[in-house]
């Protein structure tokens, strides 16, 4: 089962989270509170193991940039989490991780169509922080590739065993749900991977 802690700034961060067990980190590169410089990322990312995934987050950026960006932060994967169409996808150098926001079962319709090494359904913009979670068992009962879905959206240390349990994802991702006052907490990352990790049939 692999975890994604999204939304890192720092290195001490980054390296808590790798010493827990993370296995793909993400960084944003989109508008956000926590966007990061592609400079600190290269320098956060030649301080980490090999085997993690360093992720950059991008939305609606032009490929020129997206590509730019990667290169510079020696990116592992490239996420989009806009309105990229598969074109945009098929273009990127690098693996692809494509977020979804779910709103109904509709948004489910066609969507392992998409060229991506990994789909991520999440919780649409502006309703992270608010106790709100996707629907388990509507993605349960979906036909969902789930040997590439990360589940992500209101995931927390104290929920993401019962939503693994009934998705049965192949990884999970969380930024706003190891935060204290937005800000990477570290006993809330600790206990989230610890809790992703101990899940029986649930270790790498």
């Amino acid at each position: 089962m692999f975890v994604k802690i999204c939304g890192l700034k720092t290195l001490v961060d980054a390296q808590s989270a790798v010493r827990e067990g993370a296995d793909f980190i993400g960084f944003i590169f989109a508008e956000s509170s926590r966007k990061v410089h592609p400079e600190l990322v290269r320098d956060i990312g030649g301080e980490l193991p090999d085997h993690v995934k360093k992720v950059g987050v991008f939305s609606n950026q032009t490929e020129q940039e997206v590509i730019r960006i990667a290169e510079k932060a020696r990116l592992d994967y490239i996420q989009l989490h806009g309105n990229e169409p598969a074109s945009f996808a098929k273009n990127m150098p690098l693996p692809v991780i494509k977020a979804f926001a779910i709103r109904s079962e509709k948004d489910l319709e066609n969507l392992s169509d998409y060229p991506a090494d990994y789909l991520l359904v999440d919780l649409p913009k502006g309703s992270s922080g608010k106790g709100l979670t996707l629907d388990w068992n509507m993605l349960q009962k979906a036909a969902l590739p789930l040997n590439k879905v990360f589940l992500a959206g209101g995931l927390t240390p104290e929920n993401v065993e019962e939503a693994i349990s009934v998705v049965s994802p192949v990884g999970v991702d969380v930024a706003s749900g190891v935060e204290t006052n937005g800000v990477k907490d570290k006993t809330k990352v600790e206990a989230f991977i610890r809790k992703v990790k101990n899940i029986p049939g649930g270790e790498d």
